[in-house]
């Protein structure tokens, strides 16, 4: 598998990103919706929290990567099997998971700094705390930081399954692009 991506194929960094990435966020969800109702008797009532706010974290430091390493390097084209509509609602698709990821980093920071304290991730370094800048800061941020989440699950979940669509259905390389194994050519790309 090459490292970098060409016009026809992800590299290993591109895909290795996007894969950490997702499980990460899935795993994000499901932590959150499950430590918001521990209760302080739970012997994980601080412990998921920091496991949550230190992995977001690093998604924010890895989807910031992952920024950087697609606007240097080239992306393969969609499809040519795919129709404009599918073309441009994946573009879109793509943006808005951006922009919704780094969203919740940033109401995830607000929530966990309302009082001044710094993020400490996995005892390795400490995020430093900002002035608050609202009143009921952690209240508000944790409202938007819940409901941006929740809309990124929906649509990361529409976009897992029009990869299976066109990969089960279809029957074209979208998904394989996407997978370590996979060595395409340019006629296998546009099949």
């Amino acid at each position: 598998m090459q490292i970098m991506n060409s016009p026809h194929n992800y590299g290993i960094i591109h895909i290795s990103l996007h894969w950490l990435i997702a499980i990460a966020i899935f795993g994000l969800f499901a932590l959150g919706l499950w430590m918001v109702d521990l209760n302080f008797y739970s012997p994980w009532y601080h412990d998921a929290p920091n496991i949550h706010k230190s992995i977001g974290v690093l998604v924010m430091f890895a989807m910031a990567l992952r920024w950087l390493w697609r606007l240097s390097q080239t992306i393969p084209p969609p499809l040519t099997t795919h129709s404009k509509t599918e073309r441009v609602a994946a573009s879109l698709a793509h943006q808005l998971m951006y922009v919704l990821v780094f969203s919740i980093g940033l109401s995830g920071y607000l929530i966990s700094t309302a009082e001044g304290h710094p993020i400490p991730v996995f005892d390795w370094f400490e995020l430093p705390a900002s002035e608050p800048f609202i009143e009921h800061q952690a209240d508000i941020a944790g409202e938007v930081h819940f409901w941006l989440a929740s809309i990124l699950i929906a649509l990361v979940s529409l976009h897992a399954f029009g990869a299976i669509k066109h990969h089960l259905i279809d029957k074209d390389n979208t998904l394989k692009r996407m997978i370590f194994s996979q060595n395409h050519t340019n006629k296998s790309l546009n099949d």
